[in-house]
């Protein structure tokens, strides 16, 4: 592994009872991270990754700060045994925890941030008027395309462009509705309807970018210790303005997750380490970038496994 080396955060698609409890009880930087967590919400955060019920974990306020709480705690241990990234990105919520991991964001504030993005996701649009759908086997300009013919309907858009064969939309019941038609008429192999609270990442989410914009110009952010590439406009940035600028265009906009794979590794990156529960982010890079090396690290033996390739790889 003689490249460049990225470290990816997850977004909001893997939550379970107990993640992040067998990399607390092993590391003492993992066990900081949930203190300042619990502590910077007033509320243990803690206890409900740990033993919450699956039902409180997927409500999206609960979901982002703890999927980040875990992301960061697993990071920290990865810290401990040396590792540090040339690049950093995030999928939708993972880009709070990219922005962490750069020192751009103190993680005190960004839980508190993510608890107030998932409440205010929520509330931008009322229960069963939005919807998202996977598409599958057919190329983005067409998912567009589809998109495009149903908005007669009303708000229909692309909202995660992750690879060549995967495109997730998103907007009002119906219009997805007829846009997922409209995706298998033009070939797509499979639409999967998504079972999420809001229908995120596309003009809907308006009213919850204008609530967060308002907490995020109240910050600092620092500039960053290594470049992000940003889910909104897949270019790096190292200026925390920009950072902020970014997280607030991000709510309304798709994540462009196949071309941030693609500028990482024109960048030179050649190994991707997915920090978080979950392994969705490593199969999507696989489908962009082959020829890479993909690790996901979520326990204590995938962190063993990174290491004893990585020092077998550099003796």
């Amino acid at each position: 592994m003689s490249g460049k080396t990225a470290f990816i955060f997850p977004g909001q698609g893997s939550q379970y009872s107990g993640m992040g409890k067998e990399v607390y009880d092993a590391f003492s930087s993992a066990r900081e991270v949930f203190a300042q967590a619990d502590d910077a919400l007033g509320f243990s955060l803690s206890n409900l990754c740990f033993r919450g019920s699956e039902e409180d974990l997927r409500l999206t306020r609960n979901t982002q700060p703890a999927i980040l709480a875990v992301s960061v705690a697993i990071l920290r241990a990865l810290r401990e045994r040396g590792f540090c990234p040339d690049f950093v990105a995030g999928h939708s919520l993972g880009e709070y925890s990219a922005l962490v991991c750069a020192k751009s964001l103190e993680l005190p504030d960004a839980v508190r941030l993510v608890r107030k993005r998932g409440q205010y996701m929520q509330e931008a649009v009322p229960i069963g008027k939005g919807a998202m759908a996977a598409v599958l086997g057919l190329e983005p300009a067409l998912v567009a395309e589809a998109c495009a013919e149903a908005s007669t309907e009303g708000i229909v858009s692309p909202a995660n462009l992750n690879s060549p064969d995967q495109t997730v939309i998103a907007g009002e019941a119906a219009a997805v509705r007829i846009a997922s038609e409209n995706a298998r008429r033009k070939g797509a192999k499979r639409v999967i309807p998504l079972s999420v609270s809001a229908p995120f990442h596309c003009a809907l989410m308006a009213p919850a970018r204008d609530r967060l914009a308002k907490d995020l110009n109240e910050l600092d952010f620092g500039d960053l210790s290594m470049p992000l590439v940003t889910n909104v406009d897949a270019v790096a940035i190292s200026k925390g303005p920009g950072a902020r600028d970014a997280l607030i265009r991000q709510v309304c906009s798709p994540v462009r997750w196949m071309e941030s794979v693609q500028y990482l590794t024109e960048a030179g990156v050649d190994t991707f380490i997915e920090i978080g529960p979950g392994k969705v982010l490593c199969g999507l890079v696989k489908k962009i970038a082959p020829q890479v090396l993909t690790f996901s690290v979520e326990g204590i033996r995938s962190i063993e496994a990174l290491a004893s390739t990585i020092s077998n790889a550099t003796m």
